[in-house]
């Protein structure tokens, strides 16, 4: 029986079907779309999704569970009640994994729908219960805020390894899923589920996604604009082969005798780089807001920390107040970019560096964010053959796609395999790029359809280069012109915020509601405004567009985003 809250959400999306049925991309699948009366939650347990529902070829879909989580919560942490689908898409290739996801049905629906991105190799069904990355603390997540929200595990399950399991490479389909396709097999699975529950179609669909999900988010703009009406690209790892290779370029470099810094090496060079470019942005507050100065006069072979010089006298290793001719050649690599002898499958030259100078590469500390900002840094382990699992990041992000995406062979030496001299690996590695660069800059399709795309990324961000971000924009404004790309995209840079998670500055920015503004009303994105969640909680900023960054006024609280603006000089 039909709750009376069902009922009266059913009665208002009745009304709208035909709307809904307008509204609804023609780019859904090969199905005829036939809106019915609504099904309840139980229902959808067990149902079917056939493979003309999926616009790539599946073997079609089964809902595995279906059933009503009921309200819990209080205030903005409340969440209604809705029905969790969990559901399984079957891949065309029987050796090949299936495409898990999950999608929230809340009972007081807004008419809209919004997507989740993952993150590193995936493997992992992301909350969908939770919020957009970056998300502010002080407002209601997308599924209490009534989205039907989803994700899936982009088409494998992760081992032990987590995101960091590269395995399912060696596998054509589940490779192509995680490349991208398994975005719009999700996406129409899920909209075929909405449409049952709720005998409508969304009006407005969205995409958030940092990282891999950032990369994520602009892939769905680039392959599938009519799908959606906004994005969310945070951090994305948009070049993601690309990447790679300066991950093998990085990673070799660390793993030379003597290079590897331990957590105090790390922290002497963040605070030679705070004592020099901090004030750069014309206060001494713990950021550094002006990294591109700071990278033009930051040297870590001549600078000086306490009266005394960070390289170590005579170049030789003497203790954790200085740092080696090794550790310094291996960190200049690290801030410099990866060039290719000649264009990759992809078009790609290059990679950038990082901003290394200032970032957290994993300082020490025990609390749970501070190891996980390690985890995604430098880690606790020198690159060796055999890789060790407590290796920084990149490094078995990098041998994990050398053993599973390139050589398919899990024994090879990944640390072997030079990056920029790959020999007979070279037209597989091309073969890779082509597939796994979202670098589209013509986005034409998706402004006009009055698609807008909300990017920030970490000035921080040790595991992918704020750079490759400045660079993706430049190429927008390149191809399209820079009024054009004014009309729908903006992009921001955040002092301090490293990648996805951050002790020095962990930013929280309502994202969602500025791109619903921004679609919904037409009103573009002005003064806004970044808060702090750990360095200093509370703490605000502003959010400049690139490439403007925050310079103090002169006077005021140095916490507060008022006194600062948006400067370029």
């Amino acid at each position: 029986m039909m709750d009376q809250g069902k009922f009266l959400r059913t009665s208002n999306v009745l009304g709208s079907a035909l709307l809904g049925m307008m509204l609804l991309s023609s780019g859904c699948g090969g199905g005829e779309l036939q809106f019915g009366t609504p099904v309840s939650c139980s229902q959808l347990n067990g149902m079917a999704i056939s493979a003309q529902a999926i616009g790539l070829p599946t073997s079609g879909a089964v809902v595995t569970d279906a059933h009503t989580v009921p309200p819990a919560g209080s205030g903005v942490a409340a969440t209604g009640e809705y029905c969790q689908v969990k559901g399984e898409i079957n891949p065309v290739d029987p050796a090949a994994p299936k495409i898990k996801f999950q999608l929230d049905l809340p009972t007081a629906w807004n008419r809209k729908a919004l997507m989740f991105g993952g993150g590193g190799y995936n493997g992992t069904v992301p909350d969908v219960s939770g919020n957009v990355p970056a998300g502010p603390q002080d407002k209601a997540k997308p599924l209490a805020r009534g989205y039907a929200t989803f994700a899936s595990d982009s088409g494998h399950q992760a081992n032990q390894m987590g995101s960091r399991d590269g395995t399912f490479g060696q596998n054509d389909e589940a490779l192509r899923n995680f490349a991208g396709d398994a975005l719009k097999k999700t996406r129409d699975a899920a909209l075929y589920l909405i449409r049952q529950y709720y005998a409508g179609a969304p009006q407005k669909s969205y995409f958030a996604g940092g990282s891999t999900g950032g990369r994520e988010a602009l892939a769905v703009a680039q392959r599938w604009p009519q799908d959606w009406d906004g994005v969310i690209a945070l951090y994305p790892a948009w070049a993601a082969a690309s990447l790679d290779l300066q991950f093998g370029r990085i990673t070799r470099a660390f793993a030379m005798p003597g290079a590897y810094l331990n957590p105090a090496k790390r922290k002497t060079l963040y605070d030679a780089a705070i004592a020099s470019c901090d004030a750069l942005d014309g206060v001494k507050d713990g950021l550094i807001s002006n990294i591109q100065a700071c990278n033009s006069l930051f040297d870590p072979a001549s600078t000086m920390l306490n009266g005394l010089p960070l390289r170590c006298a005579g170049g030789a290793d003497s203790g954790d107040s200085c740092l080696s001719d090794a550790q310094i050649a291996a960190l200049k690599t690290y801030s410099t970019a990866i060039s290719f002898s000649q264009p990759l499958g992809s078009g790609e030259t290059q990679y950038p560096g990082f901003n290394v100078w200032g970032a957290d590469l994993g300082l020490p500390g025990d609390s749970a964010a501070q190891k996980t900002v390690r985890l995604l840094a430098m880690g606790d382990s020198q690159p060796a053959q055999p890789m060790p699992s407590d290796a920084p990041y990149w490094a078995t992000f990098w041998d994990q796609w050398v053993k599973y995406f390139i050589t398919r062979n899990p024994a090879f030496d990944s640390l072997s395999l030079d990056p920029q001299n790959a020999g007979p690996w070279q037209a597989r590695i091309d073969q890779l790029t082509l597939m796994q660069d979202i670098n589209k800059t013509d986005l034409s399709a998706f402004q006009a359809k009055g698609g807008k795309i909300l990017m920030a990324h970490g000035m921080s961000d040790a595991l992918v280069s704020t750079r490759s971000s400045e660079d993706y924009f430049r190429r927008l404004q390149s191809a399209m012109g820079s009024a054009a790309v004014d009309s729908f995209v903006r992009y921001y840079e955040i002092p301090g915020y490293g990648h996805s998670l951050s002790t020095v500055f962990n930013a929280a920015w309502d994202s969602l509601t500025a791109l619903e503004n921004w679609v919904e009303q037409g009103s573009a994105p002005v003064s806004q405004v970044v808060a702090d969640t750990a360095g200093i909680p509370g703490r605000s900023r502003p959010l400049c567009e690139f490439p403007a960054w925050p310079r103090y006024n002169g006077a005021g609280d140095v916490n507060l985003a008022a006194s600062f603006s948006c400067a370029t000089q």
